[in-house]
């Protein structure tokens, strides 16, 4: 597992913006994958990152060990952990995300 930690840690300081989630951003395998896919594309990102958690299950649990957080999809930005999709649906309507994302 530690090396999964490891890549995990890699992928989301290496890339400014990560979603690890159900799926991939042009097929979304559940409904909070793809709210988070649509919330990304209404802040103008347009290079997203994305980390299809079905296909490894060490990858999907390494992710919610490496968070702290139960649930699937988990946002990064800049190596920081943000939330899942109804974190990032809050801070969407706020207009605190596309601040975060534009910075």
């Amino acid at each position: 597992m530690s090396d999964v930690k490891t890549w995990i840690k890699d992928t989301v300081t290496a890339t400014p913006v990560v979603l690890f989630m159900k799926g991939t951003a042009q097929f979304p395998q559940c409904g909070f994958s793809g709210r988070a896919i649509q919330i990304l594309k209404a802040c103008g990102v347009e290079n997203i990152a994305t980390v299809n958690v079905l296909e490894d299950p060490e990858v999907r649990q390494g992710i919610k060990d490496y968070s702290n957080w139960p649930t699937i999809p988990q946002l990064y930005v800049k190596g920081e952990f943000i939330g899942g999709s109804d974190i990032m649906n809050e801070m969407f309507e706020s207009g605190e995300l596309k601040t975060l994302l534009d910075a």
